[in-house]
C-alpha cells in the first residue's frame, strides 16, 4: 500500500498529510510534484491537499486542473483508485470535472479559519464506511468554500447518496447558523458516482492527533487501511 500526495505551486498541506498518513495511519506516503506525474499506477490512493494552487488565480483550482497530473488522476480514479481532495484539493477536483459542482466565495466574503461540525450523510464512499450519522469535528480554513450545484444536480446527488458531509451543530442538526460559508443545503463534501473520489472542504489531516485538538479526521483517513478491500476496487489497475 502506498499513497501519492500531489503538490502544486502554492500547496501547503502536503507535509501535514504525509505526516499523518505515514506516522499515524502507518502507510508509506510520497509527496509528488505535479509536473512529474504521468502515471499513478504504483500507488493505491492519491490525495490533493489544501493550499492555494497557482495562487488561486482566476478561480481556486482553475489553473491546477490543467496540470498533466490531472490526466493521470482521471485514469487512476477510473481504474478504481481512492482519491481524496481536501479544501483546495476539493476545488481542483470540481474544476477538473471529477466531482460535480463549484466552490464559490464564502457568502460573507470572509476567510474563515475555525473548527466546525460535520454530519456524515452517506457511506456511498469507502472514506466514510461505518460513519453514517456520526457528527465529526474538523477545522476549516478557506475563503471559497461555498458549494453550489444546479437544482437537477442537487436532486441527483441526494438520490444517489453522493452528498457525504453537511455542516451541522454539535447535536447533528443542519442549520444556517452552523453553515460557515453559505454552502447549498449545508453541503461540505461530495463523492463521484462510483464513490472512490471524495472532496470535502474541512481538513482531516489537521485533526488526527490528540495533541492538535482532535482525532475525528483519522476516522476518514483510516479508509486507507480498509478501502482497498471493497469490491469496487478489487482486481483493478490503472490500465483496466
Amino acid at each position: 500500500m502506498r499513497v501519492a500526495i500531489l503538490r502544486f505551486p502554492g500547496t501547503w498541506s502536503d507535509r501535514d498529510f504525509q505526516h499523518v498518513i505515514s506516522n499515524v495511519v502507518g502507510i508509506p506516503a510520497d509527496i509528488v510534484w505535479h509536473e512529474d506525474v504521468r502515471s499513478l499506477s504504483e500507488y493505491d490512493a492519491a490525495i490533493l491537499p489544501g493550499g492555494f494552487a497557482y495562487g488561486d488565480y482566476l478561480r481556486a483550482g482553475a489553473i491546477a486542473r490543467l496540470s498533466p497530473a490531472i490526466a493521470a488522476l482521471r485514469r487512476f480514479a477510473a481504474s478504481g483508485g481512492l482519491v481524496l481532495g481536501s479544501c483546495n484539493g476539493f476545488q481542483i477536483l470540481c474544476e477538473a470535472g471529477m466531482l460535480p459542482g463549484a466552490l464559490r466565495r464564502n457568502d460573507h466574503l470572509e476567510f474563515r479559519c475555525e473548527w466546525i461540525n460535520l454530519r456524515v450523510e452517506s457511506t456511498r464512499t469507502p472514506w466514510t464506511q461505518g460513519l453514517e450519522g456520526r457528527v465529526l469535528r474538523m477545522p476549516i480554513a478557506h475563503g471559497e468554500g461555498n458549494y453550489y450545484v444546479d437544482a437537477g444536480t442537487r436532486e441527483r446527488l441526494a438520490s444517489n447518496g453522493q452528498i457525504i458531509f453537511r455542516y451541522c451543530d454539535d447535536r447533528g442538526d443542519v442549520t444556517t447558523a452552523a453553515n460557515p460559508n453559505g454552502s447549498l443545503d449545508g453541503i461540505a463534501g461530495v463523492c463521484d458516482e462510483r464513490g472512490n473520489v471524495l472532496g470535502l472542504m474541512p481538513h482531516p489531516e489537521r485533526c488526527s492527533e490528540p495533541l492538535i485538538g482532535g482525532t475525528d479526521g483519522l476516522l476518514v483517513l483510516r479508509a486507507l487501511d480498509t478501502g482497498l478491500a471493497r469490491p469496487v476496487l478489487s482486481g483493478m489497475s490503472e490500465n483496466s
